[in-house]
């Protein structure tokens, strides 16, 4: 059902766009969203460059910030390399001007319709929808968004509700939101998410206030490490099972 829902949401554009298969590689090749959420715009231009410099080129602002979008318009120009993104955006007027400002994928904690829709017919810009529920997993696909983002995941079962979403929609794929941690990062990736999405724990705020890009620097590889160790564990792990069969 899941791959006949893939084609049926591809022929929203007519054909799939290589640049949006792209960014959705690249945003699973990587598997981690750092989250920005700062008091100031300055505090998020600080936090965005230490996280590109710490090896993660995936990174949301969120609309929380003041100044979101300048900083995001700012920010496209000074990190290229980064795919920058806008999150907590909950209408489609805001998403229109985050994409305007040069945001490479959009990003919401609960499921709006509209602003999917919006976004999958973007050719460049890809949808990271927010759902909870069973229901709003699959509305969120047949919408067109590209990964749908389980929020807040920690407070409805953690890893194993992914487990359960995954059994009977094992070919979405899922984002981890709200209360990722160093301590359950590596459960939510063996459990099957494509992402983590991770706020405060990368960004702490006391490395904010004091400007501290070292710490910043340490968690941001930190939690890059845990992905790549938990992948290769998965990894063998399958492989083993194959050579039984």
């Amino acid at each position: 059902m899941a791959r006949a829902l893939r084609t049926q949401r591809e022929a929203l554009g007519g054909k799939v766009n290589m640049k949006k298969e792209e960014l959705r590689a690249r945003v699973e090749e990587v598997g981690i969203v750092p989250v920005i959420r700062t008091s100031s715009a300055d505090d998020a231009r600080f936090a965005v460059e230490e996280i590109a410099h710490g090896g993660i080129p995936i990174i949301e602002v969120t609309m929380t910030v003041p100044g979101a979008i300048e900083v995001i318009r700012d920010l496209v120009k000074k990190v290229p390399e980064v795919i920058l993104g806008a999150g907590t955006v909950v209408d489609t007027e805001t998403a229109r001007e985050c994409i305007d400002a040069g945001a490479q994928f959009i990003s919401n904690p609960a499921l709006d319709l509209p602003t999917v829709q919006l976004v999958a017919k973007n050719l460049d810009v890809i949808m990271m929808s927010g759902a909870l529920t069973p229901t709003e997993v699959l509305a969120a696909w047949k919408a067109g968004a590209d990964f749908v983002k389980i929020f807040p995941c920690s407070l409805v079962g953690a890893d194993n509700y992914i487990r359960t979403l995954k059994r009977p929609f094992p070919e979405i794929p899922l984002i981890a939101g709200g209360g990722v941690n160093q301590q359950n990062a590596a459960h939510y990736i063996l459990a099957g998410v494509s992402a983590i999405s991770v706020g405060k724990e990368l960004i702490p705020r006391e490395s904010m206030l004091l400007h501290k890009p070292d710490r910043i620097r340490e968690l941001t590889k930190r939690f890059a490490t845990i992905v790549r160790t938990t992948r290769a564990r998965l990894a063998e792990a399958q492989a083993q099972v194959a050579s039984f069969r």
